[in-house]
């Protein structure tokens, strides 16, 4: 083709691909709604035309840069902090930067004041990990049409949401206890203020449900090793224990301590399960069972769901659960005899 005198513009590209201008703007946006063969033919058009979108003036155009905003907790659990990475990554490949605005507590003020801090930087954007009852409370202070997206957030809002299923995970987990052959599962929960623990207790409770076995008290805890261990003192004393589905691997750790402190063996008196798949996980003694959550695709669907929100204004779809996977390892065996 024929070079002009300016830089070519992202009309020529739409002229090119014989495309409008806004499907060229979702294909740079890596927007999911678009078909793989268009997109192959404004690819093939910008690298023709050698075509470079000029963020500056778009932002000075829109109002909005290539940044999204990210309201979290400044927290070093493996939850939240894969998902943060995982978000970070997604959104860099799609050629947006991330500001990351980190609260000690997920109250309505901290995150209404971190929401305001980055409307002020124009930030095209925002996506909150609101895995906590108080945290979910601040987004009603979310004045309507800032595009925004919720992580592991308040299953019953009505913000767009993208969440691992958590309910499916914690079925898988203890459905597995059960076909080993164990007549009930014991349960050592999360917070009860955090959606991810209340989602696990409900898959827990129904894969007994659906095996017709007693279901226990909760064992209430929360997400340290150290509170697994105290729920693991008081379970390894109740020789009816055979199996325990832990709401995540550090408290799984703190079982495995305390049943072997107490003799009991695992998976030979008493199988366990978590949920995360730690990098250390694997090299737990015994090697654990637990569920492993797709943080990347939980970050890829956080970004396609706020894309579309920038680009279109609105989703079609704005609930998402992504299926965790069982990894088994070494820590469940049928009961004893």
């Amino acid at each position: 083709m024929e070079k002009t005198s300016r830089d070519p513009a992202m009309t020529d590209v739409a002229r090119l691909a014989g495309v409008s201008h806004q499907t060229v703007s979702r294909v740079l946006n890596n927007h999911p709604n678009v078909r793989e063969q268009t997109r192959l033919r404004v690819q093939a058009a910008i690298k023709e035309l050698d075509y470079r979108p000029n963020r500056a003036a778009r932002a000075l155009v829109t109002g909005k840069t290539q940044l999204i905003g990210v309201v979290a907790q400044n927290s070093t659990l493996y939850g939240p902090a894969s998902l943060l990475s995982a978000f970070e990554e997604a959104a860099g490949e799609a050629g947006f930067a991330v500001s990351v605005g980190r609260v000690k507590v997920l109250d309505r003020d901290s995150i209404a004041a971190a929401v305001e801090r980055h409307r002020d930087q124009r930030v095209a954007g925002i996506v909150v990990i609101a895995p906590n009852s108080s945290a979910a409370d601040a987004l009603a202070d979310v004045p309507a049409g800032v595009p925004l997206v919720t992580v592991d957030g308040d299953p019953d809002r009505p913000t767009p949401l993208v969440t691992v299923d958590q309910g499916t995970g914690a079925f898988e987990a203890t459905k597995h206890l059960m076909d080993a052959g164990h007549e009930t599962v014991w349960h050592v929960s999360g917070p009860a203020d955090w959606f991810d623990a209340a989602g696990r207790v409900q898959g827990w409770r129904a894969a007994l449900d659906a095996c017709g076995a007693e279901v226990p008290p909760v064992v209430a805890a929360d997400w340290s090793a150290a509170s697994g261990y105290r729920a693991g003192q008081m379970l390894a004393r109740m020789p009816e224990v055979t199996a325990v589905f832990c709401s995540n691997d550090h408290l799984a750790l703190g079982v495995l301590r305390a049943m072997s402190e107490r003799g009991r063996k695992v998976p030979h008196d008493v199988s366990v399960v978590g949920f995360d798949d730690v990098p250390e996980a694997a090299y737990f003694i015994p090697p654990l069972t637990t569920v492993r959550p797709d943080f990347a695709a939980v970050a890829h669907e956080t970004l396609g769901l706020l894309l579309e929100q920038i680009s279109d204004g609105e989703t079609a779809r704005p609930r998402r659960h992504v299926a965790p996977k069982l990894v088994k390892r070494e820590s469940v065996a049928p009961p004893p005899r």
